[in-house]
């Protein structure tokens, strides 16, 4: 069994961020990206992202959006 480390599962997390926001082959995309929800660039690469939101701060967490209608971008984006 492969364990991940912390930044393995951030950069997942990153990854899928932005697969749903950006690929019709989603099967996320209709919620996400179909509906406007966008990627802001700064976050398009993956150590701004990580200086931004951090390692998740418990196990199970996820990148939360505030404002469910906004971008993830930061200020609109939590661990929950």
């Amino acid at each position: 069994m492969r364990v991940l480390t912390e930044r393995q599962k951030l950069m997942s997390v990153w990854r899928t961020m932005r697969w749903r926001c950006s690929s019709p082959k989603s099967t996320s995309y209709p919620r996400y990206g179909g509906r406007g929800i966008r990627v802001c660039k700064r976050w398009q690469d993956f150590d701004s992202f990580a200086a931004d939101v951090g390692l998740p701060p418990f196990p199970g967490a996820s990148l939360d959006r505030k404002d469910n209608d906004g971008n993830y971008e930061p200020g609109n984006c939590r661990w929950a």
